[in-house]
């Protein structure tokens, strides 16, 4: 009985042991994706100046060392004159106001079959009744893991 049980003992530590995987640091990934409007056509550049009742397509390069899994969108007022962590050019702001009726487009996409580069394209048309004014443009990708890259910059909306 002993014997049968040393076996049973054995053959499941082996069958566990095999099960396991071992821990390779160098497949973790801990690099986050890159976001970019600094390429020929990528769109808004800072400072741009965008008109009611116009149509224009906000262009973005997403990059990853293994997989994109999503991006999204953010155009949001600045009348507050908020700033982002990552906007660079400063561009000539109108008075601090309230906000009556702004621009608020917020909107996720999925990269369905991941990759590691991804050109973002979204045709938004500038409602003809919205605020005009001081306005950011914010773009943020995530990676299959997890990780977050963003850039954001300062728009003017006008009639």
């Amino acid at each position: 009985m002993k014997l049968k049980f040393k076996h049973i003992f054995i053959a499941t530590s082996i069958i566990f042991l095999s099960s396991c995987s071992s821990s390779d640091d160098s497949t973790i990934d801990e690099e986050k994706p890159a976001i970019s409007i600094n390429f020929s056509g990528g769109f808004p550049q800072a400072c741009e100046v965008l008109q009611r009742g116009q149509t224009y397509t906000f262009k973005a390069q997403a990059t990853d060392n293994v997989s994109l899994a999503s991006y999204s969108l953010d155009i949001h007022h600045n009348f507050d004159h908020h700033t982002h962590d990552d906007q660079g050019a400063q561009c000539d702001l109108e008075a601090v106001k309230s906000a009556e009726n702004p621009l608020i487009y917020m909107q996720n996409f999925t990269i369905a079959e991941g990759g590691t580069s991804h050109e973002i394209n979204i045709s938004i048309t500038i409602p003809e009744d919205i605020d005009t004014g001081d306005y950011h443009c914010a773009y943020s990708v995530t990676d299959a893991t997890g990780w977050q890259g963003r850039t954001s910059v300062d728009i003017k909306i006008v009639e």
